[in-house]
């Protein structure tokens, strides 16, 4: 039995992301037009996860939220509670997951859905001390190991003004606040890539 049990997710073809523009890392080029297509109804679907992870011809939708209070950035520790095995044990700044057929709820579609996705995500696996607002900085995509070859990240900015947050999942240990100097110096080694990718970004970001 498949340890996806069933799960469906949000994706689109690779086709969709040639016809919008291959990359690698981080874009903002283009991001409103780009978002939009990948957000239409009509050029996303709903696909078996266990096919979805071993298929480079799909890219599933995850959405990537990072925390900022500050100068300091929200990172934790994946554990082995995650669903990801190939991501155990690196430091994530991304909080997020795959969008499901329950977030089409209330006849939702397109970015409708999605946002409910992003906002039900959060609320799962944060404890967030205010009311948020979260706005889409980004595209995230790396072509250089099994996991990115099958999802394509949309990079949300949340900035908080109290640092109290806590985990409401076991996958996420070791919560906390860095300097984003800190993480881009020392602790980039440890995180995983498509954090290091936002991380670099964010850092060389003009002001």
């Amino acid at each position: 039995m498949s340890k996806y049990a069933g799960e469906e997710v949000l994706v689109v073809t690779r086709a969709l992301l040639d016809e919008i523009g291959s990359f690698t890392g981080v874009r903002t080029e283009g991001l409103d037009g780009a978002v939009a297509k990948l957000l239409d109804p009509a050029n996303h679907f709903f696909m078996d996860r266990a096919a979805a992870e071993e298929d480079p011809g799909h890219k599933q939708l995850i959405p990537y939220c990072i925390f900022r209070c500050g100068d300091r950035i929200l990172h934790y520790t994946r554990g082995k509670a995650g669903g990801e095995s190939r991501l155990h044990a690196k430091i994530s700044v991304g909080v997020g997951g795959h969008v499901n057929p329950v977030d089409m709820g209330e006849n939702r579609k397109g970015s409708d859905a999605y946002h409910a996705a992003v906002t039900r995500e959060i609320e799962e696996e944060l404890d967030l001390p205010e009311k948020h607002e979260h706005r889409i900085i980004a595209l995230l995509n790396d072509e250089s190991n099994p996991v990115g070859q099958v999802h394509l990240g949309i990079v949300h900015l949340v900035d908080l003004k109290s640092d109290a947050v806590a985990s409401r999942e076991d996958a996420l240990t070791d919560l906390g606040f860095t300097p984003l100097e800190e993480l881009a110096g020392p602790m980039f080694d440890r995180l995983e890539t498509w954090s290091q990718f936002c991380i670099r970004y964010l850092a060389d970001e003009p002001g």
